[in-house]
């Protein structure tokens, strides 16, 4: 309409819907780095690859798994059955998201816990550097870079990374 301006509510409102769909993205890629410790440690291997993009990457350290059939791979392997079969906590502390447009970035901090006789002890702890694309399946990994905190540079600067990108 010809000389329609937005009223003071209308401004708001509009501006409360915006703020609240960030809020339900950044929630989004939340959930789906939250979901992972849960699934690899129960074994389930297709949910975990269905995480990512279908040509993601998984760089872990020693070990870098492109796409979902080598991601699916890796948690149908014996060196993970054999983990979570002796009991494994692959705990995913919350992430620093920073969502922008269909893409996002998060870092946050990951620990792999293995029981022993003891109990348990901390086999690894990790900074973890996702990238993220929102498609018409919702959000996906098309890489996540995982760096063990062992005082090298490289994992300290993943994290500043994600945590000053822009948007933040």
């Amino acid at each position: 309409m010809e000389g329609w301006h937005m009223t003071d509510v209308e401004q708001r409102l509009a501006a409360l819907e915006e703020r609240l769909a960030l809020l339900e993205e950044e929630r989004a890629v939340a959930r789906l780095i939250s979901s992972y410790g849960p699934l690899v440690d129960s074994g389930s291997a297709d949910a975990v690859a269905a995480l990512w993009e279908p040509d993601g990457v998984y760089d872990v350290e020693e070990l870098v798994m492109t796409g979902r059939d080598e991601i699916a791979a890796m948690v149908r392997s014996d060196a993970h059955q054999g983990w979570i079969t002796g009991g494994a906590a692959h705990f995913v502390g919350p992430p620093h998201v920073t969502v922008t447009g269909d893409e996002a970035v998060a870092v946050g901090y990951s620990l792999m816990i293995l029981r022993d006789r003891n109990g348990f002890e901390v086999r690894r702890a990790t900074a973890n550097h996702w990238r993220l694309r929102k498609g018409p399946d919702g959000w996906r990994a098309t890489t996540r870079t995982a760096r063990v905190l062992d005082g090298r540079s490289q994992a300290r600067e993943l994290l500043a990374e994600g945590v000053t990108a822009p948007g933040t």
